[in-house]
């Protein structure tokens, strides 16, 4: 193995991109083969894999590995309806866009319709119960709208505490974007999911993933706490602006964070690039780390990995920067080689983050990769493709 290609793309992304830092960690069969950082985390201080970072959306994969552990422990199935779990979502509707009342009456076709002249919409009965799969999959019709007033007076009714089990309320009590299963749309599900492990487990969401994730793998730096300790430890929090093509720094706040009691599955957690690379490390082993601590069954990881978009639905599923992907349980999922152009194989999946982050694992090589950076409007459709095959082209040399 020889990695000049990744690190030159990294010195790259630095030198010419303007990001101002970034680490980048691979394993393969469970051993670290490559570590490097570039950039200045902090003030006068060089990046290091102890470094810790907002997560943003690379929380969601770890959280959806939470939820298919209660799977395993048969607490529910993926066709259960979400309302007998979250009786508030029993009944719902959907919101139709850019439509007249006299069309509408011939589209939903003695559906119970609501039309709200104020605002020019309307609101039909959702044609069936969303399900569990669809918290995971994305397909349950909810959207990334956290300034909706239903949040906002949730907000205002605990005092800023926002505790998580309340996502359930704010969710329910808006209307849905689409009908459930008829989409793929990136929305607050897995914030919701974070809330159904909690209700299901019986424990605060941070304390399931602490004793069920963090302990067993070593993940001493995960938390979803916000306070000058943890900040003492994080890099550097930057924005990308397009025009300048530069970063600036804006400070280490996570916007995700709805309220002090909020453990937001979706964006909530911080954690250090090395943490994350014991999680891929231990999922590209078919969910058990080196040490032999065991998270996930096999047969488990397959799922989560496994394609659940039909043709419609992939339509949607249109990232750039994903072409050749379709979506499984919570992950990315590469689907064709010969539509994304990438070298890694097919089977290969993770996620990414708001600020940059980028986990990659390959279970049948078992390889996994974790790339940080702590920038927002973060360049991931230029740098992710370019680190997965840079990572791939050098991996048999």
């Amino acid at each position: 193995m020889e990695f000049s290609n990744l690190t030159n793309l990294l010195h790259h992304i630095v030198d010419d991109l303007h990001v101002p830092f970034v680490q980048c960690q691979v394993y393969k069969e469970g051993k670290e083969v490559y570590n490097h950082g570039y950039g200045d985390a902090q003030k006068d201080t060089p990046v290091t894999p102890q470094h810790t970072y907002n997560l943003y959306s690379t929380t969601k994969f770890i959280t959806c590995t939470a939820a298919l552990q209660l799977l395993e422990q048969g607490k529910y199935i993926m066709t259960d309806p979400l309302y007998e779990y979250f009786p508030q979502f029993k009944d719902m509707l959907v919101k139709v866009k850019d439509i007249n009342a006299e069309l509408a009456a011939k589209v939903v076709q003695g559906q119970k319709v609501e039309y709200k002249t104020d605002n020019d919409i309307l609101l039909v009965e959702a044609k069936r119960p969303i399900l569990i799969k669809d918290v995971f999959n994305m397909t349950a019709g909810f959207n990334y709208d956290r300034n909706a007033q239903s949040f906002k007076d949730i907000k205002e009714e605990t005092e800023g505490r926002f505790p998580t089990l309340r996502i359930a309320d704010a969710l329910a009590n808006n209307p849905l974007s689409y009908q459930p299963g008829e989409k793929w749309g990136y929305s607050l599900g897995h914030d919701l999911l974070g809330a159904f492990v909690e209700l299901v487990s019986g424990m605060k969401f941070g304390e399931y993933l602490k004793k069920n994730i963090f302990e067993p793998l070593d993940m001493d730096s995960f938390t979803f706490e916000r306070n000058e300790e943890i900040y003492s430890k994080m890099a550097e929090q930057y924005e990308y602006d397009y025009e300048t093509k530069t970063a600036h720094n804006v400070g280490k706040a996570n916007p995700h964070i709805l309220g002090s009691e909020f453990e937001s599955g979706g964006a909530g957690l911080a954690g250090s690039a090395e943490d994350y690379g014991k999680f891929v490390t231990a999922m590209s082993l078919g969910g058990i780390s080196p040490k032999g601590e065991r998270i996930l069954s096999e047969h488990t990881v397959d799922l989560m990995r496994t394609n659940c978009l039909n043709d419609e639905q992939l339509k949607f599923f249109n990232w750039s920067q994903l072409t050749g992907y379709g979506y499984g349980y919570g992950v990315r999922t590469h689907m064709s080689k010969a539509k994304s152009g990438g070298l890694s194989p097919v089977g290969e999946f993770g996620w990414g983050g708001a600020a940059g982050a980028y986990a990659l694992v390959d279970k049948n090589n078992q390889i996994a990769v974790f790339y940080g950076q702590h920038m927002l409007n973060n360049l991931e459709p230029y740098i992710h493709p370019r680190i997965r095959n840079a990572v791939y082209s050098s991996l048999d040399k």
